[in-house]
């Protein structure tokens, strides 16, 4: 049976952003995220990172560092004793420098393919999961396969794609996004 899932980008949402961020060391979690992401997963929820990562493309860092720093993401996370099901990422960027990955490709937020290899590989059910993101990007590809949206920090302040009004819920981090994802799920429950 299919599970349900919080996908969640990682830069600016899940740990703090550092700009194209590579070296495993200086990575912190975003303030609050330990408790936010047991009570998700508290609920249920398998907990799955899907990040855009340009900066391979770009020529900053290689797919090595990227899977690097997942690794300490994973540690830092289980020292907040939280588990993620599955670390996904898009190394492409249609203008970038390194030829391999100068590609238009169909996981690169906002397009969804990470989020259904994830379903695939993971056996989650989109339809009722969410996706929680910093950018619009991040929630469009979750919209598109039908999942529930939450956009965090800073994008809150940027205007809302008119395909998104109605659609897609605002918090100003993650432990506001949790606790908005579990009162939907209180409300659902009680309806």
């Amino acid at each position: 049976m299919a599970r349900r899932a919080i996908f969640l980008d990682r830069d600016g949402t899940l740990i703090d952003d550092q700009c194209f961020a590579f070296r495993p060391e200086r990575i912190t979690l975003a303030l609050g995220a330990g408790d936010a992401l047991r009570a998700m997963a508290g609920a249920d929820y398998a907990l799955v990172v899907v990040t855009n990562q340009s900066g391979v493309a770009r020529g900053y860092f290689g797919e090595a560092e990227v899977r690097a720093m997942h690794q300490r993401l994973r540690e830092l996370l289980a020292e907040q004793g939280v588990q993620l099901a599955g670390c996904y990422y898009c190394p492409h960027l249609p203008d970038g420098v390194v030829p391999r990955y100068r590609v238009e490709c169909p996981c690169r937020k906002p397009r969804p393919g990470m989020l259904l290899q994830a379903a695939r590989e993971l056996d989650l059910d989109l339809h009722v999961s969410w996706v929680v993101g910093d950018i619009w990007e991040d929630v469009l590809a979750g919209d598109a396969v039908g999942c529930r949206t939450v956009l965090v920090g800073h994008g809150v302040r940027e205007p809302m794609p008119a395909a998104l009004i109605g659609r897609t819920l605002r918090a100003d981090n993650l432990p506001q996004a949790a606790a908005l994802i579990l009162a939907s799920d209180r409300d659902a429950h009680a309806a």
